[in-house]
């Protein structure tokens, strides 16, 4: 694991060493993501430079340093990732006559390209990687991203200039860099609490995108082609669904999910897990467990506030697997002092802000271990968000409505305000009156005036709709508005779970993990999105997703093989925080400097007076407005620290 960056700049236009000193400042940027060691190369003539930052996993050796050149000298990579099905290649070429220096991952890797091809050798990887490869015969560079976009990699070309890097912060560390806030990048941040790829909050900077190759010819253009396209994976899976037995199908997962597993175990360093109790954590623990002779090293965190503390239920879970368990219980005051670090972490807007809780298991675990399991991307795999259930349930009654009574339907709840709905409905019982039930009532006001199935998904997963809070509002077209999805995959709850795994996965879920991992040098791996699981879970009939209300019913029933039902069946938490009472108590006076009406009016990116509308709303607690505030305070923070703080990197708004 590891944070890479370089450049190709004007043909012998700087001498190596002044190649090598912008190198070096790209690499210290990334530093956080790799202690261990430092590399650069660089050659005048072409005008090239890479550089690398190491966190030592796999070969702990000078023969894992990189940027490393293959045995033939035609390529030098430099790579951020895990391959992991790296000895079975090996063995592959060391039967072809193929000899190794080391022991490394990429070292296999190189060779690999060199006998079989770049794009032939990429197809059959198994792992997470962001890699650039220079070929030094034919002068290209090529940068490629796995295929469901766990590891980071950026990109820009301005003029002659083209840089790449694992996070936007070295970029900015290239001399003459000019930051621009790219508007429709704000409105897409604004609905979405992330800026979706190939975008960045920036002009001329882009995201590669999952399962992605790019090609740069010296002197030429980029171009990029998939390697692994996740519609096609999705659209063909469906259109094939296994037909097995209930047992056949448990049998089929387990094998798959153990191998996936086990080979992630493999390191030259300690290894370890999240464990939140929840099913997608537990089941990647209990295979680690079922593994391993010895005691696998687990970790949560809990916190001093009952509602938002899952720690009992994953000691629960450790005790009865017999892991060797850390906890800690952080209070209000730890977590918020994460709040001020998270501009520089996250590098663009984002407001997740499950990013605090994330940070804080991160740093836990790093305490202990250098690479941690985890066990994201089980819901969007096995359909195991509230939403969807919600999104189905919806749709089935609002398609017997005729529009116009949704419509009156809407207008008559809009007649009341949410606070005095909330008055009106408290004499119900427990059972029927869910909290804050006024905010609920007009999220389904929204719901009731959507034309269809796929609007009212997008609606879901809305947070600001950018023109109720931009002037001239604009944003990026996304796969959420692409009407073919729909045509590709007819069924609802495909298309959601689609949906998910393109947006929200990569630029949300794993954007997050990634950026609090490696702010503390821990190396996370996700096997349950390794994409032999990925291919597998769409060829599923939908019975072995959900089943008698209960969701991932089939990943459910491999870890019941590990696990009691009764340690696992509860509600659905979150890794969440009392993020609205803290921004009514203790992080008011830090919300109300960044909310401030002159700050918000700056350059006419935002309407100011909506938003100190909704922040007085939501302080009067009227209504329950943290999200849309955690949205623009994170915006504004990040705006802070990086478009204010520096003179030299003075912002231009186009």
């Amino acid at each position: 694991m590891c944070g890479i960056a370089g450049f190709m700049a004007a043909p012998g236009a700087a001498p190596a060493a002044d190649l090598e000193r912008r190198a070096r400042a790209m690499g210290d940027a990334l530093a956080h993501r790799g202690p261990d060691d430092h590399g650069i190369w660089s050659h005048a003539e072409a005008g090239i430079a890479l550089c690398q930052r190491r966190l030592s996993i796999v070969d702990l050796s000078p023969a894992g340093h990189q940027p490393m050149h293959s045995g033939s000298g035609r390529y030098v990579i430099t790579y951020n990732g895990e391959i992991y099905n790296f000895q079975d290649l090996r063995a592959e070429l060391e039967g072809k006559g193929v000899s190794f220096r080391g022991h490394s991952d990429t070292e296999v890797m190189l060779e690999a390209f060199v006998a079989y091809g770049i794009e032939p050798t990429v197809k059959r990887l198994i792992g997470m990687f962001a890699i650039a490869l220079w070929d030094r015969q034919t002068r290209e560079l090529t940068l490629i991203r796995d295929r469901l976009g766990i590891k980071p990699l950026y990109w820009a070309k301005f003029g002659s200039l083209f840089m790449f890097s694992s996070e936007l912060k070295a970029l900015r560390a290239m001399p003459g860099w000019l930051a621009r806030i790219d508007r429709r990048a704000v409105g897409s941040y604004l609905r979405h609490d992330y800026v979706p790829a190939p975008h960045t909050i920036y002009e001329g900077v882009s995201k590669l995108e999952p399962g992605t190759i790019l090609t740069l010819p010296w002197g030429g253009e980029p171009k990029t082609t998939r390697f692994w396209d996740a519609r096609s994976i999705a659209r063909n899976g469906v259109a094939n669904p296994i037909a097995c037995s209930d047992a056949e199908l448990t049998d089929q997962l387990e094998a798959l999910l153990q191998d996936a597993v086990k080979r992630r175990m493999v390191a030259d360093v300690p290894v370890g897990a999240f464990l939140s109790g929840g099913v997608d954590s537990s089941t990647v623990v209990a295979l680690m467990q079922s593994a391993n002779q010895s005691r696998v090293k687990t970790f949560s965190i809990g916190f001093d506030i009952e509602d938002y503390n899952e720690a009992p239920h994953a000691a629960a879970v450790a005790r009865h697997l017999n892991t060797e368990h850390t906890e800690l219980t952080v209070t209000s005051d730890e977590a918020m002092d994460v709040i001020p670090r998270l501009p520089y972490m996250f590098d663009e807007p984002f407001s997740d802000s499950s990013q605090i809780p994330t940070f804080l298991v991160s740093a836990l675990t790093r305490q202990h271990v250098t690479v941690s399991l985890s066990g994201d991307g089980g819901d969007e795999l096995f359909a195991g968000y509230n939403r969807y259930h919600l999104a189905l349930k919806m749709w089935r009654g609002l398609s017997m409505l005729p529009a116009p009574a949704r419509r009156a339907m809407a207008a008559s709840i809009r007649s009341v305000s949410p606070d005095r709905w909330s008055r009106l409905l408290s004499p119900l019982p427990a059972r029927l009156r869910a909290g804050a039930i006024g905010d609920k009532l007009y999220k389904m006001a929204d719901v009731l005036t959507q034309p269809d199935n796929s609007a009212i998904y997008r609606r879901l997963v809305t947070h600001w709709e950018p023109s109720s809070v931009m002037p001239a509002a604009d944003e990026y077209e996304t796969v959420l508005t692409d009407k073919s999805v729909s045509a590709d995959l007819p069924k609802f709850l495909d298309q959601m779970q689609f949906l998910d795994l393109v947006t929200y996965l990569p630029d949300d879920i794993l954007t997050k993990v990634d950026r609090a991992s490696m702010a503390v040098a821990l190396e996370a791996r996700v096997p349950l999105i390794d994409h032999r699981v990925v291919e597998f879970a769409w060829r599923l009939p939908h019975r072995y997703k959900v089943r008698n209300g209960v969701n991932k019913w089939l990943l459910r029933e491999v870890l019941y093989r590990h696990v009691p039902k009764t340690l696992i069946e509860r509600p659905k938490m979150g890794f969440g925080i009392p993020i609205g009472e803290w921004l009514r108590g203790p992080l008011r006076d830090w919300a109300e400097s960044l909310l401030d009406e002159r700050g918000l009016a700056e350059e006419d990116l935002l309407d100011a007076a909506r938003i100190r509308q909704v922040w007085q709303e939501h302080l009067s607690g009227r209504r329950n407005w943290q999200y849309l505030i955690w949205n623009v305070v994170m915006l504004q923070a990040w705006r802070q620290h990086w478009m204010k703080a520096s003179v030299s990197h003075a912002a231009n708004i186009h």
